[in-house]
């Protein structure tokens, strides 16, 4: 069942002091794991919180919802430590376990699900978590015995499910690891038709059918472990595994990038991730290669070959843009920035690119910057004010407006533009670059433009 109300917001479950439990703990989970959005959402309400912690000022209250947080992301060792400084409730004790668990600290998390019981926390959640331990400890039979004493609801969970068949597997699997038996996988078939996104049953689904050379299937529910928060790190690894087997280097990765980002202690993780970044290098693509010839061609094509007005190809001349890769280098404020260049003519140049599967601001970051200004020669007092915001030279209106059609912020980037580029720019005259070169050549700045 979707326990994700419709108007829920992740945020303000995060910062707000109020009710915050295990419903509460659900619907952040299923928020990242159904708007893919909400993961940087999640990410500022930290920082936010973080904040509040460094002053002192985070309520015990707060570490706790700081710490399920960090959990929720796969940040074990933080969820741990700013859980401990919570509230010491039913809440943070069983999130301890279970951070301790993906830790492999394993008998400090049995004894974490003993006291989060004591505190008042579910006993079967807290049995199944034991249960999950007793697997990794490899004792399958006292993981069935902690299963066997649970009745009820519970038993149709799909966790419970997925526990019983993980444990069965133990069981179940001979030394060259085939399964004797399709009563595990009943199991799982059963818990993910109970939740068709549970991580550990799509996991152990994908395993078998790996196993059984069906990797196309594997791939699959590999991807629909990866989609619930805390993310399955095996079904990261496996996944990225197959993505590597398939020759997708950059796919996997970003899988084993994950998990590193998370646990950078994960040895396996890294070791993965260092022998997929050597054999993208190593991987020579000719259809890549193909298409990058061809790419190169179109934006070597010169603008002159294009039908457009007298004005867009004036206006492209005096920019210096001669080609369509020098057009695509420019965005669209720096066109519109420039004399004589209106709408009209933006939109020509949009459609023009388009047709060509390109578009303006394609290689913004790779355009030459301007800066031949040499500050060594500056006294430190005048350095200092080249970080200062152009507002603090108090321009008039259009000239305040040119600074921000070119993107200026600083006195520092001003300074890096000559007089004649700045006379590029719409609706700016001589008057106004005069204006500029006497607000700057005024103590404490003592600057010039660039050339002058």
């Amino acid at each position: 069942m979707d326990v994700l109300p419709p108007d829920f917001d992740l945020r303000q479950t995060i910062l707000m002091d109020g009710s915050f439990g295990p419903l509460e703990t659900e619907r952040l989970a299923a928020a990242l794991s159904t708007d893919v959005t909400q993961i940087d959402v999640l990410r500022h309400a930290i920082d936010e919180l973080e904040a509040e912690d460094t002053k002192s000022k985070l309520s015990p209250a707060g570490r706790v919802r700081l710490g399920i947080a960090y959990f929720l992301l796969g940040h074990y060792d933080s969820a741990i430590a700013s859980l401990k400084k919570g509230d010491g409730g039913a809440l943070s004790l069983f999130y301890i376990a279970r951070a301790q668990f993906a830790l492999k600290h394993y008998a400090d998390a049995i004894k974490s699900y003993d006291a989060a019981q004591k505190s008042g926390y579910s006993g079967d959640e807290c049995a199944l978590g034991r249960a999950e331990v007793c697997r990794y400890q490899n004792k399958p039979e006292e993981a069935l015995k902690q299963l066997d004493k649970l009745h009820g609801a519970v038993e149709q969970t799909a966790e419970y499910l997925y526990q019983r068949g993980a444990a069965l597997a133990q069981l179940l699997y001979d030394d060259e690891g085939n399964l004797l038996s399709d009563q595990t996988i009943k199991f799982y078939e059963r818990a993910v038709a109970v939740d068709r996104t549970h991580p550990g049953a799509l996991f152990g689904l994908a395993l078998e059918s790996e196993r059984r050379g069906n990797d196309e299937e594997a791939l699959d529910l590999y991807k629909k472990a990866i989609s619930r928060f805390p993310t399955h790190t095996g079904a990261l690894c496996n996944l990225g595994v197959l993505y590597e087997d398939m020759g997708l280097y950059d796919q996997a990765i970003v899988c084993f990038q994950r998990v590193a980002d998370a646990q950078p202690t994960n040895r396996r993780a890294t070791l993965f991730l260092k022998d997929a970044r050597a054999s993208s290098e190593m991987h020579y693509d000719e259809e890549t290669q193909r298409r990058r010839d061809r790419m190169s061609q179109i934006l070597n094509l010169p603008v002159s070959d294009f039908e457009l007005s007298v004005r867009s190809r004036n206006c492209l001349k005096t920019m210096g843009i001669m080609t369509l890769e020098d057009l695509c280098k420019h965005t669209e404020q720096d066109l519109l920035g420039s004399k004589n260049f209106g709408e009209t003519s933006l939109v020509e140049i949009r459609e023009m690119l388009a047709l060509k599967g390109l578009k303006l601001g394609l290689f913004a970051q790779e355009k030459p910057v301007s800066d031949t200004f040499d500050v060594s020669s500056l006294s430190p007092e005048v350095q200092a004010n080249l970080d200062r915001p152009v507002i603090d030279l108090n321009l008039s209106v259009r000239a305040r407006k040119c600074m921000n059609r070119l993107n200026i912020q600083t006195i520092g980037e001003l300074v890096r533009k000559s007089g004649d580029e700045m006379l590029e720019c719409k609706n700016f005259g001589v008057t106004s670059l005069n204006e500029i070169r006497e607000k700057l050549a005024l103590p404490p700045f003592e600057l010039k433009l660039r050339g002058e």
